[in-house]
């Protein structure tokens, strides 16, 4: 049990058993499906200047090697002060909203495209991991250029993570 105090990510969208609702996934219904989760943060350690973020199936088989974390969503110069956190939906709407989300930038998932995107899965009981980065960067922003990926970000972040908050679901 984290406590009160804790770096933590939490989401309202994942059920009380800890599973992923499919309209969150490629098995969703119509318009309800890979919509992004609502994602909320507490306890933001002191000195940070943006979030960064990024959400695995780190069960995914890979033909090639056994177990091969799938990137699905990465998301960078989250202002830590959002006090709502990302809405529901939010993958792709960063500009529609304005404000404090306009800085935002999402990254390319394992699709090569940018957003949040969860394949259709072979089996269910996955493991989803979305991992919450506090970063002290000078300017309040990573600057990682057009095409934002999981690799780039982790090596721009080396050195500049104040503390990390990790939310598990299943899928």
């Amino acid at each position: 049990m984290a406590s009160s105090d804790e770096f933590r990510l939490a989401s309202a969208g994942i059920d009380k058993e800890g599973r992923l609702p499919r309209k969150y996934t490629e098995e969703g219904q119509g318009a309800k499906k890979n919509i992004s989760p609502p994602l909320q943060w507490h306890n933001v350690p002191q000195g940070t200047n943006t979030l960064a973020l990024v959400v695995e199936d780190i069960d995914a088989p890979d033909p090639n090697e056994p177990i091969v974390p799938w990137t699905m969503w990465v998301v960078v110069n989250i202002p830590p002060n959002l006090s709502k956190g990302l809405p529901e939906g939010f993958s792709g709407k960063e500009d529609d909203l304005g404000g404090d989300y306009a800085g935002i930038k999402e990254g390319h998932n394992d699709f090569k495209v940018p957003g949040w995107r969860v394949p259709k899965l072979p089996s269910h009981g996955h493991k989803i991991q979305f991992k919450l980065f506090a970063l002290d960067y000078d300017d309040n922003a990573i600057h990682l250029g057009n095409k934002v990926t999981k690799e780039k970000l982790l090596e721009a972040i080396e050195g500049h993570v104040l503390g990390e908050a990790v939310l598990m679901a299943i899928s």
